[in-house]
C-alpha cells in the first residue's frame, strides 16, 4: 500500500539498504506482493512502513513509502504495491520489476501504529481497500507468535475481485484460533452474500466489534475519508479516542 511517510520510529537512524527482488505474486488484477532480500535488515514490527528508492540511468531518483505486509523474517521483507493509473513508480514495481532486480530500501519507520505479540488487549482491525496491508502484517505476526489475543478484522472493499490476501484470510491457518474476519462490500457483493453492498456503517461496527467495556485496541487504515469516518463511528460507539489508532493514505504520485 502506498502511503505518506509519517514521523516517528522505534529508534536509531534510518539508512538506505541494498535489496533485490526474490519473489512476487499478484494479489488482485492491480496489486502485487513483492518479497525483497535485504542483507543485514534490522527487523521491523507489524504496522511499520519503509521507503523504496529507484534510480534511473541518468541519476534521476524516485522515492515512495509502502506499508510492510508481513512480520520480520530474517533478511526477507514483504510489501504489497497497488498500481496507480498513470503513476511513476507503481507501474514499474507491479509490471516491470523482475526477479533479481535491485532497489534501495530505508526503514523501518513508525512506532505508534504497531502491534507487538506481547500486547494482551483484544484487537480490532478495520481496513478500507488497500489499507489491509499493515493490518495483514499484524494478523500474520499474531499467527507466527501463536498469540491467543482475540483479533477481529472488518475489511471493507469495493468488489470481491479487489480483496487482498484471499488465500491467507479465506481459510483458517495454524495459529488462527480467535481470529474473526468479516467482509463488507461497497460496490458489488458475491452471490448470496447476506449484506447488500454499501458503505460501512455504525451498525456494521456495532455488530462486528467488541463493546468498549472490554476495551479493544483499534487499528484503522485506508483512504483518508474512510479512516476519519470509521474513527468517528468508533468514538461515537464509546471507544476511547486514545485506543483508536489510524493510518491513512492518499495520492503520492504512484
Amino acid at each position: 500500500m502506498a502511503r505518506a511517510a509519517v514521523p516517528g520510529r522505534l529508534g536509531g537512524r534510518l539508512t538506505w539498504h541494498a535489496a533485490r527482488l526474490v519473489a512476487h505474486h499478484a494479489e488482485t488484477p492491480t496489486a502485487t506482493t513483492l518479497v525483497l532480500e535485504v542483507p543485514d535488515w534490522p527487523g521491523h514490527l507489524a504496522g511499520q512502513h519503509v521507503d523504496l528508492r529507484l534510480t534511473a540511468d541518468d541519476g534521476y531518483q524516485a522515492v515512495r513509502s509502502y506499508s510492510l505486509a508481513a512480520p520480520a523474517a530474517g533478511d526477507r521483507v514483504e510489501l504489497t504495491v497497488q498500481r496507480v493509473p498513470d503513476g511513476e513508480v507503481s507501474p514499474y514495481l507491479t509490471e516491470g520489476f523482475a526477479i533479481g532486480d535491485a532497489i534501495e530500501i530505508r526503514g523501518p519507520a513508525g512506532g505508534w501504529f504497531v502491534w507487538r505479540p506481547t500486547d494482551e488487549a483484544p484487537v480490532l482491525l478495520v481496513a478500507g481497500g488497500a489499507g489491509i496491508v499493515p493490518l495483514m502484517a499484524m494478523v500474520r505476526a499474531r499467527r507466527a507468535a501463536r498469540s491467543r489475543v482475540p483479533f477481529r478484522l472488518v475489511y471493507s472493499v469495493r468488489t470481491p475481485d479487489e480483496v487482498y490476501y484471499l488465500d491467507d484470510l479465506g481459510a483458517p491457518q495454524p495459529g488462527d484460533g480467535g481470529l474473526d474476519v468479516r467482509y463488507l462490500y461497497t460496490r458489488s457483493a458475491p452471490d448470496g452474500f447476506a449484506r447488500p453492498p454499501g458503505r460501512l456503517t455504525a451498525e456494521d461496527l456495532r455488530n462486528g466489534v467488541w463493546p468498549p467495556v472490554f476495551p479493544p485496541e483499534c487499528f484503522v487504515c485506508g483512504p483518508t475519508g474512510f479512516v476519519e469516518a470509521v474513527a468517528d463511528l468508533l468514538v461515537g460507539l464509546g471507544h476511547e479516542p486514545r485506543r483508536v489508532k489510524t493510518e491513512r493514505f492518499g495520492p503520492s504520485g504512484g
